[in-house]
């Protein structure tokens, strides 16, 4: 649809309004933001092709009590949480932003994400995995071997511990991972940190967070970290970190040196530039994002290899352009221009699942942007190899497990990310991810047995 405001640019149906306009974020445009995060927040979610604004499941979502706040809570007699970089302050019976604090008769009481027990499922992922830093870090090169990397190049018949954190500190419209909703509304699967170290075996290289986020759940994060590093004994056990950067300062220097000194890597991702377009994605502002990786960056040179920060940025047409991209680019070269530095490919879904694909030229153009802006280390998502037809995701559903080019591509696109929703299943610790489309479901044989499915063969009809 065209922008409600300026009648010209491309806008998603949940916002009316298209990038430029969202960066003026005054007057009507502003109410359309509240809105468009009150629905995103909502304890239901929007079916397949109904419109966020107004019928059906919207109106409902807008007369019932969401269970988390729209925004991060402020309110003048509430509790101060500072367990993220939000800061929420909770009044009395209210819950915190990310949902795992809840105001009790004046107490902060932590109902997830301590010392105790998070929010938390996992699996282990046969290395290379594809992840944004594969590319320069130990496990996808080598890079850093012998004192980082057990091999001189991609460690093959490693696996990397992924922990996937049921919670977030950011509320994006364009979401990649929008299960973690549902696992901190239900607050399940609970585990503990000794539970989550146990699963740490001897072929185990890594261990990386991602989610939802680490940062509302920081506290148990870092007592995992502590306890799987005793159970992996003398032997380098790399850690890393997939984040938003929204961390509170306290604990931003203990995930600094657990990666630093471990040979892991931060993966930070920089949502957008600018203020305005930035509260209108994400929920929240980037003051406290742009000061964490501006300190962060202040590692680099400690540990050049492997690296141990990685940028990236989701290529979200019509908002995240190459304007955007330079911006961000001239920022980080300013503190380091080799910073590696990552564009993914949107793949549309949660409340902006109207949008395209992100076209190839405009992923292209702002790549250009990045490396014009000094930067000396950019890369696109994995592009498909030569004579490989990838799967259409608009028909299919696609098992990326085994796939060495499962990162999002450009025109032809794979499903890389875990997508926790009523589809996704985890069997023995195997990730299974799950995205049906018109009722065509195709898995690999290896999961057909374990997951019950009948296991469709690729054709050219996918």
């Amino acid at each position: 649809m065209k922008c409600s405001f300026c009648k010209a640019a491309p806008a998603t149906q949940v916002l009316g309004a298209c990038g430029r306009c969202l960066k003026s974020c005054v007057g009507a445009v502003a109410a359309r933001v509240a809105e468009a995060h009150r629905l995103s927040r909502s304890p239901f979610r929007l079916g397949r092709g109904e419109d966020a604004r107004g019928g059906g499941v919207a109106e409902a979502h807008r007369l019932s009590r969401s269970p988390f706040p729209s925004a991060p809570p402020r309110a003048a007699e509430g509790v101060t949480c500072h367990v993220c970089g939000n800061e929420c302050r909770v009044a009395p019976g209210e819950k915190g932003f990310c949902g795992l604090r809840e105001n009790r008769g004046g107490r902060l009481v932590q109902l997830a994400g301590t010392p105790r027990q998070g929010v938390v499922t996992w699996y282990h992922d046969p290395l290379p995995t594809n992840c944004v830093a594969d590319w320069v870090c130990a496990g996808g090169t080598g890079a850093g071997y012998p004192r980082y990397a057990y091999t001189p190049g991609p460690e093959r018949g490693y696996t990397n511990l992924a922990v996937f954190l049921g919670a977030c500190s950011f509320d994006c419209l364009f979401c990649q991972n929008r299960g973690y909703h549902q696992m901190a509304r239900h607050l399940y699967p609970l585990h503990t940190p000794e539970e989550l170290a146990a699963e740490v075996t001897d072929r185990d290289a890594c261990l990386c967070y991602f989610g939802g986020d680490p940062s509302p759940q920081m506290p148990f994060a870092v007592k995992t970290v502590r306890l799987a590093r005793q159970r992996a004994g003398n032997r380098f056990f790399r850690i890393c970190w997939e984040t938003n950067g929204n961390v509170h300062p306290r604990y931003l220097k203990a995930m600094a040196e657990i990666s630093l000194t471990s040979g892991g890597c931060i993966k930070f991702d920089l949502k957008a530039w600018d203020a305005s377009l930035h509260l209108a994605l994400t929920g929240t502002d980037n003051r406290r994002v742009l000061e964490n990786f501006r300190l962060l960056a202040g590692y680099t040179k400690e540990r050049p290899d492997p690296p141990f920060l990685v940028a990236s940025t989701l290529l979200v047409p019509g908002y995240v352009d190459e304007q955007e991209v330079g911006a961000i680019a001239r920022f980080i070269a300013e503190l380091d221009p080799d910073i590696p530095y990552t564009l993914l490919a949107l793949y549309p879904h949660h409340l902006m699942s109207d949008l395209p694909l992100t076209p190839r030229e405009e992923a292209e153009a702002c790549e250009r942007a990045a490396r014009e802006a000094g930067l000396r280390r950019v890369r696109l998502g994995e592009r498909p190899p030569s004579g490989v037809n990838a799967p259409d995701p608009a028909g299919s559903l696609i098992f990326g497990h085994r796939w060495r080019n499962t990162g999002w591509c450009w025109g032809q696109i794979f499903i890389e990310r875990m997508l926790y929703k009523t589809e996704a299943l985890l069997y023995n610790t195997q990730k299974v991810n799950l995205l049906s489309y018109g009722g065509k479901v195709w898995c690999s044989p290896r999961f057909q047995k374990k997951a019950r499915l009948p296991c469709l063969p690729r054709s050219g009809n996918f």
